[in-house]
């Protein structure tokens, strides 16, 4: 082909290059960090003041802040477990017929602080710490979500305050479980909203390994899909859906399953060791019990002030399911509730329990959400002043197990 009759082709300009999914991703995330920032700051700011306080009265009568916060009634135990692994049995020297076993804990929360051994340098006691604290940080960030997703970011913020000011906060400090499985079920929850159902499974199946009640989230995932079922049709085919709801309870089931033949005692031994504890489910008879001898004697100030968060979370519930919210919320915080009232002995941990149920502090959030700034500063003040009181009381006053 001659110059002359050369015809020029222009190349074809590329397209635009497809945004990367996981920049977007990470945009996202770091969008929603940055809207959750000030109430996280504000959580950090009170749970780190109700620290001080119970340690600066923990000095002042001798006693050790880290030891109390990170190696206290099961403390102890997810610090053994994380150190030796299962196999500690002890047979109550006050209690005719109560027998430990640590196959009565759930292994995600030692498994993670024997993880954090194993990669730094620390004690078993200041890993569960870690463990808690980081867990606290993700817990305040998935309640905030939550809040956000259902009521906007002002009620999100007094959500995750007024969870951070609870009576029995000062557990959210501890190396205990509950900061772990709440933030577990809170991602959970958000994940059942927004449908993400294979994420909501896996992160339930997760929760299930880490406290016997966290089977409320699984119940939480399968309420949701029910629901999904009974609405949309089409949505019988959704293979998300099916995977995340089979996923749900597993690491519940899984556990429970593997810790009654360990035990000795076949597919349910499991409940068979927490019975050996003192503790099964009698449909609140027990706790009625309780309350009943409060009525007519005398005992320690706990037992009072368990009795009335109680009746608080039963009021709540019921304003919570008059606000109509999701389906999964509201299972979850029923399940929660029945398990911690239903529950026999222990009755002063029945508000630890309570704890991974902020749903409950919804109607709450919601209300202040609508009053006056001043009212809303009286309200968080007294909140606080109860919170750090009791905290220091129970963790330095109160000898009975939390």
């Amino acid at each position: 082909m001659s110059a002359d009759t050369a015809v020029s082709v222009r190349a074809p300009e590329p397209h635009p290059a497809a945004p990367d999914a996981r920049a977007r991703r990470i945009d996202r995330v770091r969008d929603a960090l940055r809207r959750a920032a000030p109430a996280l700051a504000l959580y950090a700011a009170v749970r780190l003041t109700g620290m001080s306080v119970m340690a600066g009265w923990a000095w002042w009568i001798g006693r050790h802040p880290r030891t109390l916060l990170g190696h206290s009634w099961d403390g102890i135990w997810y610090a053994d477990i994380a150190g030796h692994g299962y196999g500690l049995i002890i047979h109550s020297t006050t209690t005719r017929g109560v027998i430990f076993n640590d196959l009565a804990f759930f292994p995600l929360f030692p498994g993670l602080v024997r993880a954090v051994t194993t990669v730094l340098p620390l004690t078993a006691v200041t890993a569960g710490l870690l463990v808690a604290w980081v867990s606290a940080g993700f817990a305040a960030w998935g309640v905030y979500a939550v809040g956000e997703l259902l009521h906007g970011r002002r009620v999100a913020t007094l959500l995750v305050v007024v969870w951070g000011l609870l009576p029995h906060a000062i557990v959210q400090s501890m190396a205990y479980t509950e900061p772990l499985m709440t933030a577990l079920a809170a991602w959970a929850l958000y994940a059942v909203i927004t449908g993400r159902r294979l994420c909501a499974g896996a992160l339930a199946l997760a929760a299930g390994l880490s406290r016997p009640n966290a089977i409320a989230v699984a119940a939480a995932v399968w309420a949701a899909a029910a629901v999904t079922l009974w609405r949309d049709r089409g949505s019988r085919t959704d293979r998300r859906l099916w995977a995340g709801t089979a996923l749900a309870p597993l690491g519940w089931a899984g556990y429970v399953v593997w810790a009654g033949f360990r035990s000795g005692g076949g597919l349910l031994g499991y409940f068979d060791v927490q019975r050996l504890w003192g503790s099964r489910f009698d449909f609140g008879r027990d706790a009625f019990k309780f309350v009943r001898h409060l009525c007519i004697g005398k005992d320690a100030m706990a037992y009072y002030v368990t009795v009335a968060i109680l009746a608080v979370a039963l009021v709540s519930l019921v304003f919570l399911v008059l606000d109509r919210p999701p389906a999964a919320l509201a299972v979850y915080a029923l399940v929660l509730v029945v398990i911690a009232v239903g529950g026999s002995s222990y009755f002063a941990s029945k508000p630890r329990f309570l704890l991974p149920a902020f749903p409950l502090l919804l109607p709450m959030a919601l209300a202040m959400a609508r009053a006056r700034r001043r009212t809303v500063v009286v309200t968080v003040g007294a909140l606080a002043g109860l919170s750090f009181f009791y905290g220091t009381y129970l963790l330095t006053v109160a000898r009975m197990p939390m």
